[in-house]
């Protein structure tokens, strides 16, 4: 089924910049873009989406509960609004039979509530999609899972500001910070816990690769970089793989890397295009 009707949950940073890429990507408008945002914020947000995404739907409207965003029917729904929007949302799209894309993939280090997801998808015969975030390399990866990975290894370098707002404020003086410093080594799963607006990469990574508590994760502050930086290293019985992706930060939002925003327009096009990559 072509994607007609687009849901999108949240309309911070990333929702803003997906719809402004959409404006100037898709060749034929949406029939319809319908928003979940907080309840009582309808009206305003309504005009605010209407200039966003000019060009991108013939109609918009601003809906405030998950049951309402389900009863418009979308094709596709693409959750930009934070792990508690995974939580409290994502079953009852995937219960509905309408698919479901996630960018706060970090909220799936909640081992019942991914069981959860499964259960609803597979029996509303729906799909969740993990979309490749922030890094490349996302489809070896997830072919190796079924070879024999031995190791898999993720690096986030970005510059102190990136960091404010996180533990990493208890680790370190990132303020005061004049070379490169590690304050966090561990697993997949406490990374996505511990740091949920910085670490869904960590997640996806894991999502697709070797498991949450079998991918290492080291998190760095570096105030000689300006990009995000992604480096995962990966061993196999299949391939041995190095990935390493200098992503831009979002100009609204440091924390997020602007090939996010575009993988998520990727899920999009890949519903629109006769030809998907």
């Amino acid at each position: 089924m072509m994607l007609k009707r687009l849901g999108i949950i949240g309309f911070g940073s990333i929702a803003q910049e997906l719809l402004g890429v959409l404006a100037s990507t898709l060749e034929e408008p949406l029939d319809g873009i319908v928003l979940l945002v907080r309840p009582g914020t309808e009206n305003g947000r309504l005009g605010l989406l209407e200039s966003t995404a000019t060009g991108t739907a013939r109609e918009f409207d601003c809906v405030g509960t998950i049951g309402d965003l389900v009863s418009a029917e979308p094709d596709l729904v693409i959750e930009c609004a934070g792990h508690q929007a995974v939580i409290d949302n994502a079953q009852e799209v995937l219960s509905s039979g309408i698919d479901l894309v996630i960018a706060s993939t970090g909220a799936l280090n909640d081992p019942s509530l991914c069981q959860r997801l499964q259960d609803a998808a597979r029996e509303a015969g729906s799909q969740l999609t993990i979309p490749a975030g922030a890094v490349g390399g996302i489809d070896i990866l997830a072919g190796m899972r079924h070879a024999d990975i031995s190791e898999v290894t993720y690096t986030s370098r970005k510059p102190p500001a990136s960091w404010k707002g996180t533990p990493a404020e208890d680790t370190i003086d990132l303020s005061a910070l004049n070379e490169a410093a590690v304050f966090y080594e561990g697993s997949a799963r406490q990374a996505s816990a511990d740091y949920p607006k910085n670490a869904n990469t960590a997640a996806t990574i894991a999502l697709a690769g070797a498991g949450f508590d079998d991918t290492r994760v080291r998190l760095i502050a570096d105030p000689d970089v300006t990009a995000n930086i992604h480096q995962i290293e990966v061993t196999s019985s299949a391939a041995t793989v190095s990935i390493r992706v200098e992503g831009k930060p979002s100009p609204a939002n440091p924390k997020t890397s602007l090939p996010t925003v575009y993988s998520l327009v990727r899920e999009v096009i890949r519903r629109t295009a006769p030809v998907a990559i």
